[in-house]
This record gives C-alpha cells, structure tokens and sequence, in this order.
C-alpha cells in the first residue's frame, strides 16, 4: 500500500470514528477542497440534522494545545466571526465545525454586484482593524498568537523560501554569487525595515480564499497561524491578494478606509510606503509558495496565480526607487519583471 492510499485510509477510519461516536453513521460525507495544509475537509449531512463540516488533522491533538481552537477563542472572544466549534474527537485528529457554505470572497467576487462587493471588502477591513484594536485590549499569555512573532528571522526565511523554491526551484534561474550577495543584502534591509514596523496580532493568511461569505456576510477561516507582525500585514494579505484582481483605485480606497477605522492621523504616504515594502515581502513569498506547492507536492493549481502575483511584484519595484538595486537582479532572472 503506497502512502497515499494509506493515508485515504487513515481518513476513513478517522471519519467513520467520529460519525460512529455521535450516533451518524448514516449520514451522507462529501469530500471538500482543501488548503495547502495536511488537513482533510469533508462536508456530514446528517439524515437528521444541520450539515457541518469535518476536518480531519494528519495526527490526534490535544484540545488544550490546537492552535485552530485557541485561536477560535482569542477571536470570539473580540467579536471576528469565525465557525462555531461543533465537537472534536482529538485521538482520531477530528474537528467538527459549524458549516459557513462554499461561498469564499474569492468566489463571490463572480457573482457579486459592484455594491456588494464593495460592502463585502470594507467589511473585511473592519475585520483587521477589530483584530487589530481588540488583540491588542486581549493580550495574554494564554493564546498562543501572542507567543508568536514575524521577526527578522522569519520574515527572513520566507524570503529565502522564494529564492529557493520560485528563483531556484519554479524558474531554474542561475544566480552569480555576485547576484546572491546582492540579495542578500537587500532581502536583510527590507525585513530589518519590516520588524521595526508597528506590531499588532495578524491573521497572517488573510485573503479572499480564507474569508466565506455566508447569509451575506464575512466569516473568518483558516486562522490557527495567527501571530504578531507589522500592521500592514494582513490588509496587504487582502489587497494584494494573489487570487482576485482589484482596480487600483479601490485598494487605494480601501487603505483609506482602514486608516479613517483606526481614529489615528497616520500619515497616508508614509503608510502606502509601507504597506508597499509588505506587499512585496508578500508577494515573494507567495510565489515561493507557488513554486513549493507545483515542484514539492505536485499541486499545479497554484500555477494560474503566478502570473497576477508577478505583476504586483513588477508594479511595486517600478512604483519604487527605493528597491532599484532588487529590481535590477531579479529582473535578470525573472522575465516579467524587466
């Protein structure tokens, strides 16, 4: 038995176990797509009863421990709507949540009239910003997010995630040791720049494929990776997002937006300054990611959001001077960004 049918089988097992503990076993499972994760996800529809949605861990937890469901308490507890817990079966790996649909933002950007898209987007918006201003009135060592940081070192990391796994790995690029020093160095002044920014709890995966849209309003998912970071973090995550195209006056919009919900007098150009420098931390790291998930794991869905997430890179680097010397080397290496 290869590895991927005994994984299958190890799902089954978990699922029938968990639908066998709480009397059904009749009910009706449909497979759901899954994240980049090594969770699994099925929708139950019981004979008798409301749907819900399964989620099945590679491995048992401990309840006391799951990041996902400390999570989900920090964040009901500040009023961020995310699924209700159902039940667990932690030996078998099992979390039962309350059922938000197969709507994402993403999805409903197709159907969605330009009214409601924009009342979608500045809800979300309003979601950082209560992430934001309540994480930083909840702060306790008893979540975990706040034992978390975006330091150098990860935000390090990341980058060095692109250079192998897109640069190296994606696009077969043969960079000079002239080249690696050079970025080197320029990957060391953008993350230096970025951990000095200021710190407040981030979802840190914050885009439309991560927000659903149920009875018509948004709801949070895929948040167990909450952590402190730069508070340009997750509105970047949402306006420069790999998976959905916004017109360059609506994210310039909605960065206003989320400065009037902060009360404070931020200078605007010195936040889009900012938010700039995340964005293309960001976007690099996505397409690390991209990179990974096609060569690694052999998932080429993530192939059609190369394209959009060059462009944003490209767009950054002509939009500022300041990374002139970044976009020199990559420019060698990277066709769609000369």
């Amino acid at each position: 038995m290869d590895r991927r049918t005994e994984e299958g089988a190890r799902v089954r097992l978990c699922v029938q176990g968990y639908l066998a503990r709480t009397k059904q076993s009749d009910a009706r499972v449909v497979p759901l797509t899954g994240d980049a994760s090594d969770r699994r996800y099925f929708r139950v529809i019981p004979a008798d009863g409301a749907p819900f949605v399964m989620a099945v861990h590679a491995q048992a937890f401990d309840v006391k421990s799951l990041p996902f469901l400390n999570v989900a308490e920090l964040f009901s507890t500040m009023g961020v709507p995310v699924p209700k817990i159902i039940g667990h079966a932690a030996d078998l790996g099992v979390l039962a949540l309350q059922d938000l649909g197969d709507v994402t933002l993403q999805a409903n950007l197709g159907t969605a009239t330009e009214e409601d898209h924009a009342r979608l987007y500045r809800e979300a918006v309003g979601i950082i910003e209560t992430i934001q201003r309540r994480g930083a009135e909840l702060k306790s060592i008893k979540y975990l997010p706040y034992q978390i940081s975006f330091d150098t070192t990860k935000l390090m990391w990341e980058l060095e995630f692109f250079y192998r796994h897109f640069l190296e790995g994606y696009r077969g690029a043969t960079i000079s040791p002239a080249e690696r020093q050079g970025l080197t160095e320029e990957f060391t002044k953008m993350v230096d720049e970025l951990a000095a920014e200021p710190t407040v709890l981030c979802h840190r995966d914050y885009h439309s494929r991560n927000l659903m849209v149920c009875d018509n309003n948004v709801f949070v998912i895929d948040f167990q990776d909450a952590r402190m970071g730069p508070d340009t973090y997750d509105l970047v995550s949402l306006l420069r997002d790999s998976y959905v195209d916004l017109h360059e006056r609506t994210v310039n919009e909605l960065i206003a937006y989320f400065l009037a919900l902060r009360g404070r007098r931020d200078d605007a150009d010195a936040f889009k300054a900012r938010f700039d420098l995340m964005a293309l931390q960001r976007n690099l790291k996505a397409l690390g990611t991209f990179g990974y998930q096609t060569l690694a794991r052999g998932n080429t869905v993530y192939i059609q959001y190369i394209p959009r997430t060059l462009a944003y890179v490209q767009a950054n680097l002509a939009r500022n001077e300041r990374f002139g010397r970044l976009r020199e080397i990559l420019a060698r290496n990277i066709e769609e960004l000369r």
